[in-house]
């Protein structure tokens, strides 16, 4: 039997609450109730509205949703592309509201790395494979990075992205699938924290698809690099250990994926598990098919126990 909390139950975790870490502290990438407004002959539209989302350093994960639900927004913010019209967000201990043009341009080019879903727009098309990876190189300038480096590096990457043999080909001599290899390969030619991919199999077929989600994983397995793809290819979600939901310009369901060993028979298998995601202002999306399913709507009655909270349909009379 369960009792509820008492006052100073509450007080001890209001404490400890305060005295937590800065929330996302710790993450690679931290978005704090992020809001997007976009103005538009006099009217206003809330790409995202207070959105908050933490990646760790070496995830490799999916964020998916449907079209206009903010997740291309967020891709762009997070890319340097556009910048948030409130909130806050960090990306490898870089603050992305306050960056000055000259910040978000080196921003572009050495912290994170972007690939496009429109292969043609990866690539330069009078370059070789060879010399569009050495590109971002020469123009960050970095020290250490010689002819011979470059061209070194720009091979070490394309082998390990296995199009190795594209090296002196030109975009037009190589199929979709290798020019999005390649492609992968100029985004991590300065050593990204962050990879960004929008949509990097939308032109693919299933099979090249599943080419390209492999040289993600490798990029992620083999350099530690981390990964964040938006996709609405459910082959792709469905093979990374986390996929993020966004509703309505909002987290809105995560599902977690991790491998247990059954105890009867000893075989490994992959186990899923979806959540519902409560933001920092404390909102909670529920599945519609749950609400729908007891018909619950406008508002709900909650009820505080020992170790959850209870949410039930309003049964008050007269609504």
């Amino acid at each position: 039997m369960t009792t509820n909390p008492t006052l100073a139950d509450l007080a001890r975790r209001a404490t400890a609450d305060r005295t937590r870490p800065a929330y996302g502290h710790d993450a690679l990438i931290s978005c704090d109730r992020l809001v997007r407004i976009f103005s538009a002959d006099g009217v206003e539209v809330q790409a995202l509205q207070g959105l908050d989302l933490l990646v760790r350093e070496g995830e490799l994960m999916a964020l998916v949703g449907a079209s206009g639900s903010g997740k291309s927004t967020l891709m762009n913010i997070l890319a340097g592309l556009d910048t948030p019209t409130a909130g806050a967000a960090r990306v490898g201990g870089h603050d992305l509201l306050a960056m000055t043009a000259k910040d978000r341009l080196r921003y572009r080019r050495e912290v994170v790395g972007f690939v496009w879903q429109q292969t043609s727009r990866n690539l330069l098309p009078y370059l070789t494979a060879a010399q569009n990876v050495a590109l971002p190189m020469q123009l960050s300038g970095a020290r250490g990075h010689g002819r011979r480096a470059k061209a070194e590096r720009a091979l070490e990457l394309l082998q390990m992205l296995d199009v190795g043999d594209c090296r002196d080909r030109r975009p037009h001599q190589m199929s979709g699938g290798q020019q999005q290899r390649v492609a992968i390969a100029v985004a991590l030619a300065n050593k990204p924290a962050v990879l960004l991919a929008d949509e990097p199999t939308g032109e693919l077929d299933s099979h090249t698809g599943e080419q390209i989600f492999a040289a993600f994983r490798t990029a992620n397995e083999q350099l530690g690099t981390t990964i964040v793809i938006v996709t609405h290819d459910q082959a792709v979600a469905g093979e990374v250990r986390r996929t993020v939901a966004i509703r309505d310009g909002r987290t809105s369901t995560e599902v977690l994926r991790r491998s247990e060993v059954d105890a009867a028979t000893g075989d490994e298998r992959l186990v899923s598990r979806e959540y519902a995601m409560l933001d920092r202002a404390g909102r909670l999306q529920l599945p519609a098919e749950y609400t729908e399913a007891l018909g619950m709507r406008d508002r709900v009655a909650l009820e505080l126990e020992q170790d959850h909270i209870a949410v039930w349909p309003d049964d008050s009379a007269g609504g």
